[in-house]
């Protein structure tokens, strides 16, 4: 990407601790709730390669390709899924954006700058707009609510069952979910 290269390590950074937690997330169970944690380490881990600085490494145009089939091919699993959840069609635009973003590099890898002169800038703008309303929305449903008041237990918090597995971190989900959102309003603008 485009960019400066301090943004590019810290989006670098963002984006792979957020790849790794959902990774984590997957690795600790396979019940209902974990079955977008794969696609979301994709993500996470995809965003972390495409955020890497034009100074450090500068890839190919088949790389750029390669994200983008690998991200297309995502997408086709995404749709194939059932229907009806709203995370599911995030998700998916998700997906969708970063093949737009890999096939705007690939164009300028390959020296063909008409991308933008295409309309590719309506496109931008629309995922901007999209991002910038998903992190405000994301963002304050963390925000702390007033906690009531808990009725005694008589033990650990968590019910004496030891400590907290990673499949249990259900805080963590929004967080990261928010990061990546936040790393894609980030990289849009560098197309």
């Amino acid at each position: 990407m485009h960019g400066s290269a301090a943004a590019g390590w810290l989006l670098v950074a963002l984006c792979a601790t957020a790849g790794g937690l959902c990774l984590r997330r997957l690795r600790a169970g396979g019940t209902a709730r974990h079955t977008s944690a794969g696609g979301e380490a994709l993500m996470g881990f995809g965003m972390a390669a495409m955020a890497l600085p034009a100074t450090v490494v500068t890839p190919p145009r088949w790389v750029w390709l390669g994200y983008a089939a690998v991200f297309g091919a995502a997408a086709l699993r995404v749709l194939g899924t059932d229907r009806g959840s709203a995370h599911r069609a995030h998700h998916l635009l998700g997906l969708l954006a970063m093949v737009y973003m890999a096939g705007s590099m690939a164009a300028v890898a390959g020296g063909t700058h008409t991308a933008h002169a295409a309309g590719t800038p309506l496109v931008t703008g629309a995922l901007l707009l999209y991002y910038a309303g998903y992190v405000l929305w994301a963002g304050a449903r963390l925000l702390p609510l007033p906690a009531p008041v808990p009725a005694p237990t008589a033990g650990p918090v968590n019910g004496g069952s030891g400590p907290v597995s990673w499949a249990d971190r259900t805080e963590l989900v929004p967080a990261c979910r928010l990061s990546m959102g936040i790393a894609m309003l980030t990289m849009l603008p560098t197309l």
